[in-house]
């Protein structure tokens, strides 16, 4: 009964992803940047022209910056899991497990549980001209955790005395387009070094969201059988509308380094108001056993209504960055910190490294790593090709070696445009 609710939030987490997945004619966002991905995302104080409008908008107000640019497509996914590397999957799926490998296979995964994870964002003709950029974004975001116990119970089945939890299992999910209007400002400049702050304004156009709103349930295992009772209440909607803003600064220290500190979300807020329902699982049993369990002892009911309509924001996140910016070989170091656990953010810090190598101009070499937050630690490599005006790049995520075995999900990520 417990595992039923999960497979609903499965379900409707699934239906999100695939509405962004359907959706290649839409429009950008942070992880289309190919170079941003294969430099491990540290990219907060390198960013410049239409990418400067995603990591940070300060970057349009500083010389050197800015650029006049059309970015033609970008895609970028990142599905990854906290637990299991496409060695173990490749180990296990389908393998008779024994005890030891149920032992390997629960060690892996962390006390908080198994942790699902997606990040979908595609992109299309954006534009930058000097201290200005316009884009318009496709994102799709979710998180679905579950709680250990729940796959010792998969693994093991039940024994005497056995308690399972739900608690610590949650499910976060949200798709949406945005289009967004970003600028930059120097507010001081002395020499080679300024000091420059922006902002992106966002109107954004929801898709679908689904947040469970409370979920808890228990089962024991007595000599009598089975007992135990549960609960889940999710709020859906298909459509809603609202905005965001995204603040920053950026110092230039010098023409070879640049500091920069931005708040994505800082400001946010949706209201969804289409097909807005609420769906609702309860269930309980008592004294359940083999011989009875088909027979009226188990009490389960479900129910779908409309409800009013609703709002939800999206979490914010800040990011602080220092990156060498002249030479052949530029780097990059930065420092992100969510306010709250949510679809694209964690409390927990997550630190990125990214390196760029450009000793043949037309073709950059670019890798990266970064660890922390709810995200696995992972390398990425990326490189591109560019005659004339036009650029394409790609990128790649392994894991936290650089065996594409380590890896703990797919992490990739095109991006093509126009400089003028």
């Amino acid at each position: 009964m417990i595992r039923n609710s999960q497979y609903r939030m499965y379900a409707v987490t699934a239906a999100l992803l695939l509405v962004v997945v359907l959706l290649p004619w839409t429009v950008s966002a942070e992880q289309s940047s190919a170079r941003s991905v294969a430099m491990g995302e540290a990219y907060t104080a390198l960013a410049n022209g239409v990418d400067a409008a995603r990591y940070n908008p300060a970057n349009l107000g500083l010389d050197g910056y800015r650029r006049t640019e059309l970015e033609v497509f970008g895609l970028g996914a990142d599905i990854n899991n906290n637990s299991f590397s496409l060695s173990d999957y490749n180990r296990y799926t389908g393998a008779y497990l024994t005890d030891a490998d149920k032992a390997d296979i629960l060690a892996k995964v962390p006390e908080q549980g198994l942790l699902l994870s997606a990040d979908v964002q595609a992109s299309a003709v954006s534009l930058s001209s000097g201290s200005f950029a316009l884009t318009t974004s496709a994102v799709g975001l979710a998180n679905v955790n579950l709680n250990r116990d729940l796959l010792e119970l998969v693994l093991n089945g039940n024994t005497f005395g056995d308690t399972i939890s739900v608690t610590g299992s949650y499910s976060d999910a949200v798709a949406y387009v945005s289009t967004g209007v970003s600028y930059g400002m120097a507010l001081y400049t002395a020499g080679t070094r300024q000091l420059s702050v922006g902002a992106t304004a966002k109107y954004i156009r929801g898709l679908a969201v689904e947040k469970i709103v409370e979920l808890d349930g228990l089962a024991a295992t007595f000599e009598t059988g089975f007992e135990g009772e549960g609960r889940m209440i999710a709020q859906t909607a298909t459509g809603g509308s609202g905005y965001a803003l995204d603040l920053g600064a950026a110092l230039k220290l010098s023409d070879s380094y640049t500091a920069g500190i931005r708040v994505k979300n800082f400001l946010s807020s949706l209201k969804w108001d289409k097909q807005t329902e609420e769906h609702s699982y309860i269930f309980s049993f008592d004294t359940v056993t083999i011989a009875n369990a088909d027979g009226d002892f188990v009490v389960s009911e479900s129910d779908t209504k409309p409800i009013a309509s609703f709002s939800t924001d999206l979490p914010s996140l800040m990011t602080v960055g220092f990156a060498k910016t002249s030479g052949s070989l530029l780097w990059a170091v930065d420092w992100e910190q969510g306010f709250r656990t949510a679809a694209g953010a964690s409390t927990k810090p997550r630190l990125s490294l990214g390196l760029e190598w450009s000793g043949l101009p037309f073709l950059p070499v670019r890798a990266g790593y970064s660890t922390g937050a709810e995200r696995p630690a992972a390398f990425s490599f990326g490189s591109g090709v560019a005659f004339g005006p036009f650029y394409l790049d790609g990128a790649v995520v392994t894991g936290k070696s650089l065996s594409p075995y380590s890896t703990k999900g797919i992490n990739l990520a095109v991006s093509s445009g126009l400089y003028f």
